[in-house]
């Protein structure tokens, strides 16, 4: 095993990260040092589990397979609703020669399938039962109260409004450190609905993305866990309840649609803020790219100054100098805009263009929701589900995103930390998703004319290229593929 500064850095790295975390902090004299040495030992300790045993490392790498099995049964339902074109990828290269809107119409509608497929087995039991084990060792080992310690537990699965859900009652009564730690955990973790999604947007560069984003959802939280009780430690009464929860639904039919509806409602989301903000990263980077500056033969970008504000925490995490700046790229993005924006173009990048380390280290960083857009969307959740406690919501938002931000930082240097051998032996090669209906139905297209030129290459750029001048900007936008 291969142990360098790199690693020794990244070790470092996470007491940088708690001192950070400490100079946000409310009280100053009162640190949580049982909680944060609790915290980075369950982080490694899961890691190392998951990775270091041969029997769980190898039901890791089976997610694969099961990913490859809801690609498939997407692909049915998009190809009935869509038709049997543009609900198939494949299909449709074959009869265009390019690619085509494979985002909206076969990538999103795994959230669908997913939400259904979560809520079934939440109603079953099964979901409900994993929860509620995680739910206990965070509760025996950090010392939460019953209801906060299943609110983190579920935010492994759920999202960052759902997982609240199973406390509802209990928020109303909850210290303010205990109501940072569920809006913390919510930011430092994804929903299972969108891990699908994220796996197929970085499966052809990092073949064990799955087992790494599953990981990442589960040691984000004692880490984001953590830092909330370091910005504000604890000095009330926490609640001794169980924390059983009564969110429940009235039959399997009645978790299969109130899934895929929900599932619906978080689609339109997604494309409503990815419209939004990569219109504003064009913008952004049309009038930056105006000012007559060059910097290593490039002009200034969006890009440019997110690589340069999360450079420094990127190589603290373990990150080489020389590419310390553009995985900083990529967490300013997720931070500023969504994480979506973030994995197209982590997804988009070629291989040649930033090693297997960095590629994994910065897919542990951007892992969460941490991002100006889920202020909002967290804040007006909880305030539904108590409005009195609003006012506590808005005086604790910008620490979750503080704390949000870290955790997954944290996370990603617990894995860097750590000879990188220890996963490279999870990185096999994943087999491509099977096409359930013949290729041949349709219509081949006539062979392009045989020139001696070489054919031209295919316009492919990352999502936040900066824009062309006014002048020769063209009239449509290119088309982006993930």
């Amino acid at each position: 095993m291969e142990y360098g500064w790199d690693n020794a850095r990244a070790f470092l790295g996470l007491f940088v990260i708690t001192g950070i975390a400490w100079l946000l902090s409310e009280n100053k004299k009162k640190f949580p040092w049982k909680i944060v040495v609790g915290a980075t030992v369950m982080m490694y300790a899961f890691t190392l589990l998951l990775f270091g045993v041969p029997i769980i490392r190898a039901g890791l790498d089976g997610i694969n397979n099961g990913i490859n099995v809801l690609i498939a049964a997407t692909r049915e339902g998009t190809a009935f609703v869509f038709g049997p074109v543009i609900g198939d990828q494949a299909k449709w290269e074959q009869l265009v020669g390019a690619p085509g809107p494979i985002f909206i119409f076969q990538l999103l509608p795994l959230i669908i399938v997913i939400g259904s497929l979560s809520a079934i087995l939440w109603h079953w039991g099964i979901l409900k039962v994993i929860t509620n084990a995680f739910a206990f060792v965070f509760q025996r080992t950090m010392g939460m109260g019953g209801p906060t310690s299943l609110s983190v537990a579920a935010n492994i699965f759920m999202g960052q409004t759902e997982a609240p859900l199973l406390i509802k009652p209990y928020l109303k009564v909850m210290t303010r450190s205990e109501l940072l730690i569920v809006m913390a955990t919510g930011f430092a973790t994804i929903a299972g609905s969108v891990l699908v999604v994220y796996v197929t947007l970085l499966r052809d560069t990092l073949p064990a993305v799955a087992a790494h984003l599953i990981t990442v959802s589960i040691i984000a939280s004692p880490a984001a866990v953590a830092l909330a009780m370091v910005m504000i430690p604890e000095t009330e009464e926490t609640s001794k309840s169980t924390g059983e929860t009564d969110f429940k639904y009235h039959s399997t039919m009645d978790a299969f649609a109130t899934g895929a509806t929900d599932g619906i409602a978080i689609i339109w989301n997604i494309a409503t803020m990815l419209i939004a903000a990569l219109a504003l990263v064009y913008i952004a980077n049309a009038c930056l790219g105006a000012i007559p500056i060059d910097f290593g033969g490039q002009r200034l970008s969006l890009d440019m100054i997110l690589g340069w504000m999360f450079a420094p925490l990127m190589y603290m995490a373990g990150v080489p100098m020389d590419e310390a700046a553009k995985a900083g790229t990529f967490v300013g993005q997720k931070t500023v805009f969504t994480e979506f924006v973030a994995f197209i173009n982590l997804g988009a990048l070629p291989a040649a263009e930033m090693t297997e380390r960095t590629r994994t280290i910065v897919t542990y960083a951007i892992c969460g929701f941490a991002n100006f857009g889920s202020m909002g969307i967290l804040i007006g959740g909880l305030s539904i589900m108590a409005p009195e406690r609003r006012p506590d919501f808005l005086s604790l938002a910008w620490k979750t995103l503080f704390s949000g931000t870290l955790a997954t930082i944290m996370a990603a240097a617990v894995v860097a930390s750590l000879p990188y051998s220890l996963f490279e032996t999870a990185n096999e090669p994943v087999p491509p998703a099977a096409v359930t209906q013949p290729a041949d139905v349709l219509p081949q297209p006539a062979p392009p004319p045989v020139t001696d030129a070489a054919p031209a290459p295919a316009p492919s750029s990352p999502i936040t290229t900066p824009a062309p001048a006014p002048e020769t900007a063209p009239a449509q936008p290119t088309q982006q593929t993930p």
